[in-house]
């Protein structure tokens, strides 16, 4: 059911994230309290993003609010186990799953900037193929929430439960803060939820194929991302 009044004033989506702040104060660890909390003050204004690794986070907010839009970033680049878990997550839970696709095919942003524009620039390829297309689709909602977990790494640490996202200009929403690796496959397990083959096969944070590499033991679950350069974020959520 995708939103298509307008956003609310910024002042009072400022506001809803301190009172979700409140609201939610000593709760950060539990999750379903957090998606119903979202779907409560966010009714047909409220969009989910997802990497597709797994199915948790859609499957906690579609509990509270069925239909729910699910946005998957669909850049052109994904490993093939990806997009079936997308298909698979569609298929089985009560939700809107939208492609949010970049305003140039790979092959047009490789016309007009060359090829591989990922091995040089990974920055400008990650804003052209995700962030700008993301910051498009959000126009259309009051909050999103997302898959954030303080244990991805130092970038992530100190995620709250609940924000007004400068970036974006609306409410943020981590229901999965406290969460861990091994909690969302416990998880999924437990409720039969569609993972991505990759999780269990060294690859705990899923982004494109040729930016994404497997994590060594011990190492944080985005140690993989953008291998050889100096960068853990693709600008979503930093």
């Amino acid at each position: 059911m995708t939103a298509t009044t307008t956003r609310r004033p910024v002042d009072e989506l400022r506001a809803l994230a301190a009172q979700g702040a409140s609201d939610l104060a000593g709760r950060d660890d539990d999750a379903p309290a957090i998606a119903a909390w979202a779907a409560e003050h966010f009714p047909g204004r409220l969009a989910v993003a997802c990497s597709m690794a797994d199915a948790v986070l859609p499957y906690l907010v579609a509990e509270h609010a069925p239909g729910v839009d699910v946005l998957f970033l669909d850049t052109g680049y994904h490993f093939s186990d990806t997009l079936v878990t997308r298909d698979l997550v569609a298929e089985q839970l009560d939700i809107n799953v939208v492609d949010v696709k970049p305003r140039l095919t790979v092959a047009e942003q490789d016309a007009e900037h060359g090829a591989d524009l990922f091995a040089r620039d990974p920055a400008a390829c990650c804003r052209m193929r995700k962030v700008e297309p993301l910051r498009d689709s959000l126009g259309a909602y009051d909050a999103w929430v997302t898959g954030v977990r303080r244990d991805e790494g130092p970038t992530r640490a100190d995620a709250p439960v609940v924000s007004f996202d400068e970036t974006f200009g609306l409410v943020k929403i981590n229901p999965l803060v406290t969460w861990s690796l091994e909690d969302l496959l416990r998880f999924s397990n437990e409720h039969r939820l569609p993972v991505n083959l990759l999780v269990t096969n060294g690859y705990p944070s899923i982004g494109c194929e040729p930016c994404t590499r497997p994590v060594e033991d011990g190492a944080d679950a985005r140690a993989g991302r953008w291998s050889g350069f100096a960068k853990t974020e693709c600008g979503l959520h930093a």
